[in-house]
């Protein structure tokens, strides 16, 4: 099978259902029994794999990640309760008190603050830097440095890095680069192409398939050598080439207890089916309101990296299948803009991504609400500013909703 789609649709199960139902059952279950006490204490080994406990691991939950690691060719996948659980597992798992990750600011508010306030209280450094700039991220490497982090897409600002130079930067150094593809997911990019050794995601997003759940995942692609990463050597005594996914399962997922629901992993896997279909309309739905909404004399500042005025057009281009379904505009004021949205009829005001419906906000307000206006202003936040995840809607729709609420 070559097809994503049929890819999706059909994948050979790990074990045959008793019933033979064509789609995996939701094991919504905690617990589950074994023969013998000699077959329990294997399996708590890990010398048989078998379900102990569902807050380790579960059927249904394993059925989503064999669905994602057979589209992707990933070497390896954990799914997990929130794509903040993925990026918080991830960098727990590579990073200890006194070391060091690089990132950028332009990122999600949550992550941000998760950079600027979580990792620090745990003796972990974190250097901004400008990740558009080679020669900064260069310059910020030294012995404490562990992971290299950073989004494919940056939201809201959509900027776009260039992935294989700062992949080639991070290896020079010993240094998996570990991204976040929830704007750019595995239909979109293929992450290993362009050198990230590290995916993680929220599936709650294009995967889900309406905003149905919420979910993460994290993606090895198996590119990185991890026997002569210092945190993970013993690691790799034990695993090999698995040393990164069995500390993060084993030790980092199972102590925070980051576990996705069975039934979130079901309404995942159904998702799946239909990504496809939704990301092709919902991206060519962006990529014409973008070109529509330049048009007009009431919006101002345009941002969609697939716009050809966009610094970030040609690498864009060169990265993705699509720029995402995520654009940007400007208006005259804050107040146009809170009118603006509140005259809305089709687009709703809510603040996931990548959901069937389109969703508005202001970031100013709604993503990065406790921050300084300095700090927003430093961010490329501005007041007037508003997010637009489009849908799937008729386009025509879409612009007919603007065009009404703009006055």
């Amino acid at each position: 099978m070559k097809g994503f789609i049929t890819k999706a649709l059909h994948i050979k199960k790990q074990v045959k259902d008793a019933y033979g139902a064509l789609r995996m059952p939701i094991y919504e279950n905690a617990a589950y029994e074994f023969d013998s006490s000699l077959e329990l204490k294997e399996v708590s080994l890990g010398k048989i794999p078998k379900h102990v406990y569902s807050r380790s691991s579960n059927p249904t939950v394993e059925d989503f990640e064999l669905h994602i690691k057979n589209l992707t060719g990933a070497f390896g996948v954990l799914a997990l309760g929130s794509g903040m659980a993925a990026i918080a597992t991830t960098i727990l798992t590579l990073v200890k008190a006194g070391e060091s990750i690089i990132t950028t600011k332009y990122l999600f508010g949550h992550t941000l603050a998760f950079f600027q306030n979580t990792l620090p209280n745990m003796g972990i450094n974190v250097k901004f830097v400008n990740v558009l700039d080679e020669k900064e991220v260069e310059n910020a490497f030294d012995e404490s440095v562990r992971v290299l982090f950073l989004e494919t897409i940056s939201n809201p600002q959509l900027q776009v890095a260039n992935l294989k130079k700062l992949s080639s930067i991070a290896h020079k150094h010993n240094v998996p680069l570990v991204a976040d593809t929830t704007m750019t997911p595995f239909y979109i990019l293929e992450a290993k192409k362009f050198g990230i050794d590290i995916e993680v995601l929220s599936s709650t997003k294009f995967i889900s398939g309406g905003g149905t759940s919420v979910g993460g995942l994290i993606l090895d692609h198996g590119s990185f050598d991890w026997s002569k990463f210092s945190l993970l050597e013993k690691y790799y005594k034990k695993a090999g080439h698995f040393a990164f996914l069995f500390k993060a399962r084993k030790e980092i997922f199972q102590g925070l207890g980051a576990t996705l629901s069975p039934n979130n992993a079901y309404l995942q896997t159904l998702g799946l089916e239909t990504m496809v279909l939704r990301v092709d309309r919902a991206c060519q739905n962006a990529l014409e309101l973008a070109l529509w909404l330049k048009n007009s004399k009431k919006v101002q500042n345009v941002n969609y990296p697939f716009l050809e005025d966009s610094p970030f057009y040609k690498i864009a281009k060169e990265q993705f299948r699509y720029a995402g379904s995520i654009l940007t505009f400007e208006v005259e004021s804050i107040e146009v803009a809170y009118r603006f949205m509140d005259n809305l009829k089709i687009i709703r005001r809510a603040t996931n991504l990548h959901d069937n419906k389109t969703l508005i906000i202001s970031p100013y307000d709604v993503i990065y609400p406790f921050n300084s206006h300095e700090e927003k202003m430093s961010l490329e936040i501005k007041p007037n500013m508003m997010r637009v995840s489009v849908g799937i809607e008729d386009i025509e729709d879409l612009k007919e909703d603007i065009e009404q609420a703009l006055g």
